[in-house]
């Protein structure tokens, strides 16, 4: 049925759950998993709030998104070996999270996404977060949606 499943996290306990409702679909249907980080575009201002507080090198910046995206990701990587899965991790930076994850899923042929409800920046919407209902309202293949 699916043959490649895009899991976008943020590393959020909500993304948590789509993590293992994505493993369980890709286990039971034989597909691989492409797990996503969607990483802040690089800004030499470091925000608290609204208000900037300090000042980050490009590097520093590639060294802490490398991080995250490799925590992040190592959590999807383990739950589909766990399951005996497939996995590919991808990173992308983008100020735009919900355009990188339709183009991922466009460009690595995926057939289904499945994302949480809302991630770190909390409930944006009254059901769902912004970016969730960014890619289902442009997606052209079924997107699960986990709370």
């Amino acid at each position: 049925m699916y043959k490649n499943i895009l899991i976008p996290t943020d590393g959020s306990k909500f993304s948590a759950r789509a993590v293992e409702h994505g493993v369980a679909i890709a286990k039971a249907t034989g597909a691989g998993i492409t797990g996503l980080f969607v990483a802040p575009a690089p800004t030499p201002l470091v925000f608290d709030g609204l208000r900037p507080v300090a000042y980050m090198q490009p590097e520093q910046h590639a060294e802490l998104t490398e991080r995250a995206a490799a925590k992040y990701l190592a959590a999807i990587a383990s739950a589909a070996a766990g399951e005996g899965v497939a996995f590919e991790g991808v990173t992308v930076a983008g100020e735009f999270p919900a355009q990188a994850i339709l183009e991922q899923a466009r460009k690595r042929k995926c057939d289904l996404i499945v994302m949480a409800s809302h991630g770190r920046r909390g409930l944006a919407g009254v059901l769902l977060g912004s970016e969730t209902q960014k890619v289902l309202a442009a997606s052209r293949v079924p997107v699960l949606v986990c709370r």
